[in-house]
């Protein structure tokens, strides 16, 4: 007796397995990217700060699309190709902008008409308390043209050597705790901005205001250094110290009297996270492209910030690298 053995429905030899049926579950997938794109600041924060830690690397949940892709190839997915369309929909209108036209290398090249319109230059730098070159950071941020030069992690024992390399170009400088301001144009009322979170004890000081007298009006300058994150368990994303120092820091601006306010810092967490909405609710960010300044061995966020108030960042860039573990960032604005 012979017994005829029929193909497993959605097998490759069934005929329910067509390219229609096949790779729902790579659809899904595609779905559900797209949903987390879209609607991130849905993921709650309750659980681990997952929210933020989403929002850390918002643009990197777009690499599974290609992965994605690969596998409804390899599945013959028709369905699944086109359900990939909406996370590729979704994540060119929430970061296509960013992507750098071919000539965005020269963006910071200006010609004399531009130089009219704009009017300062800033850079801002976490110059890392380890750095082993305290000496060539220095030099690379004298040489590089800025009215106002914003530090943070520097120590006492490399404050000598940023101040002897800084001084000829900007000799008005502030200079608290950890965190230091060098201008080309005088600095008056300098003083200390608390952003201490309340279960940090001890000498601990990264926040300073300054107002620059610049030809073109008093500006009140902030630098600021918020405190690092840690993913670890059982705690998840650990936020919760910079969360307070930003809700701190934006309480400070939202009282400046001045109009004008830059903002200069290493503030730990990107544009897209939910935790800097103090800042980003009150401030305009210099943003142009990705730029991503951390860590630069190779760089997949954008920690170090300039914003703005009453004042329009025209261009933004990062520098090469030094010493640090962060790029220098540098941005034009225009009062």
């Amino acid at each position: 007796m012979s017994v005829e053995h029929q193909p497993f429905p959605g097998s490759a030899g069934g005929k329910a397995g067509t390219p229609w049926t096949r790779g729902r579950v790579l659809a899904s997938l595609a779905v559900l990217v797209a949903g987390l794109l879209m609607f991130h600041d849905a993921v709650p924060n309750a659980v681990g700060n997952l929210g933020s830690l989403l929002e850390t690397f918002l643009p990197w949940v777009g690499l599974a699309v290609p992965l994605l892709g690969v596998l409804a190839l390899l599945r013959r997915s028709a369905l699944a190709a086109v359900a990939l369309l909406l996370p590729v929909t979704v994540w060119a209108a929430l970061f296509g902008g960013r992507l750098p036209p071919a000539e965005r290398g020269a963006a910071h090249d200006l010609t004399v008409s531009q130089l009219t319109v704009l009017q300062l230059t800033v850079l801002q730098h976490n110059v890392a308390d380890d750095n082993p070159d305290p000496a060539g950071t220095a030099r690379a941020l004298a040489g590089a043209g800025a009215d106002l030069v914003a530090l943070e992690e520097v120590t006492p024992e490399a404050l000598p050597v940023y101040g002897a390399a800084l001084a000829p170009d900007h000799p008005h400088r502030a200079v608290v705790g950890t965190v230091g301001l060098w201008s080309r144009y005088p600095l008056t009322d300098s003083r200390p901005v608390d952003i201490r979170p309340k279960d940090i004890e001890g000498d601990w000081s990264r926040g300073l205001r300054a107002t620059a007298r610049t030809p073109y009006g008093d500006v009140a300058v902030y630098v600021a250094h918020l405190p690092s994150l840690r993913v670890r368990l059982p705690d998840g994303f650990g936020s919760g110290r910079r969360d307070e120092s930003a809700v701190a820091l934006g309480g400070a601006i939202a009282a400046e009297r001045l109009e004008r306010v830059i903002l200069l810092g290493d503030f730990n967490g990107t544009l897209d996270d939910r935790g800097l909405a103090p800042l980003t609710s009150r401030l305009i960010p210099a943003r142009d492209g990705f730029d991503f300044s951390w860590p630069v061995a190779f760089p997949v966020a954008r920690i170090d910030h300039v914003m703005t108030r009453a004042a329009t960042p025209v261009s933004t860039w990062t520098l090469p690298a030094t010493g640090s573990d962060h790029l220098p960032i540098a941005a034009r604005i225009k009062l």
